[in-house]
């Protein structure tokens, strides 16, 4: 049985951490699994939002460090084979299409900073996030030095980062870093109805707007702002504009088809 469940469900990739007898602690061949289905998301036409979500009582308990140690030891990320696209965006492209995770019980290291690449995040209300490195004698290098700061602010991540101590889905919730808490068991309901609202949206307004949500993150406002004008030019002629326009006037769900 493989350790990352991977389904097409309609237009939506489901993404399953599948070893819960360990806490779906990720393994590399598990980071590797993970990469390749972002990167089938990112091909496939028809595919418009991934789903990330663990199988078990825990989203991940972390790394298995021993099955990490080679990687470590080289000093370089992990080397992405062809098609995979880096689920902690350390190296590679990035995702161009948008991702919406469910989180329960443990949420350790990897498990955060894979959400921290995520796009909108669900948690169950038991859940507990940390990085814990310091207390294993490393630092977090997945992505969160880089971005929870962001999602936090300063203080707040350095508390965390700097102590490995654990917060809370409460704590995680007032902070913005997640969008919705639940009973434990609904995160992955609630976070397939966000996932199911994304995909039935325009495909090509939902990936410009992230586009241009991610270009303003990455490389500030003033280099973002000179191309919203001509990205939506391109969209005004498309048949999912059209269709936008007519089911506005018709009274009618919209059905768009990417294009």
């Amino acid at each position: 049985m493989s350790l990352v469940n991977v389904e097409k469900r309609g237009h939506i990739l489901l993404i399953g951490l599948n070893r819960p007898e360990k806490m779906n602690a990720l393994t590399v061949a598990m980071f590797h699994d993970i990469a390749a289905a972002y990167g089938r998301l990112q091909r496939e036409a028809d595919l418009r939002v991934g789903l990330l979500w663990a199988q078990g009582d825990h989203f991940t308990s972390g790394l298995e460090l021993n099955d990490w140690a080679e990687t470590f030891a080289t000093g370089q990320p992990p080397e992405l084979g062809e098609g995979e696209i880096d689920p902690f965006f350390i190296s590679g492209e990035p995702l161009r299409k948008p991702v919406v995770m469910a989180a329960q019980g443990y949420c350790y290291t990897c498990g955060v900073e894979m959400m921290l690449n995520t796009d909108v995040r669900i948690a169950a209300n038991n859940t507990r996030f940390g990085q814990l490195e310091v207390k294993r004698g490393l630092f977090a290098c997945g992505g969160a030095t880089l971005r929870l700061q962001q999602e936090i602010g300063w203080a707040n991540a350095q508390r965390y980062l700097l102590t490995g101590d654990v917060w809370t889905a409460q704590d995680a919730y007032r902070w913005g870093l997640v969008q919705e808490l639940v009973e434990p068991g609904a995160q992955f309901e609630k976070a397939l109805d966000i996932a199911e609202r994304i995909a039935n949206a325009a495909p090509l307004g939902v990936q410009g707007s992230l586009a241009s949500s991610k270009l303003a993150r990455l490389q500030g406002e003033v280099v973002a702002k000179t191309q919203l004008f001509s990205e939506i030019k391109s969209l005004m002629s498309s048949e999912d504009m059209q269709e936008g326009i007519a089911s506005f006037l018709e009274r009618r769900d919209a059905v768009f088809k990417g294009r």
